[in-house]
């Protein structure tokens, strides 16, 4: 399950198909050195995003990859 206090590197370390859920959220910026460091809450106030609708679709499409 992913959580708001786990880093954006973490998370699309251990889930690399959450990648183009954070881009559609516009956060694209995955590579860049703040995502080392930021968790996901700190990321999406950065750039203006409801966390909590990103963690839901973060965990809907991380849960989907582990079924397959």
């Amino acid at each position: 399950m992913i959580t708001k206090d786990m880093s954006i590197g973490d998370t699309v370390s251990k889930f690399p198909q959450v990648v183009p859920v954070f881009m559609s959220f516009g956060m694209g910026c995955l590579g860049c050195s703040a995502a080392r460091f930021e968790n996901i809450e700190q990321g999406a106030r950065a750039h203006g995003v409801d966390v909590d609708k990103l963690i839901a679709e973060l965990n809907r499409v991380a849960s989907q990859g582990e079924e397959k």
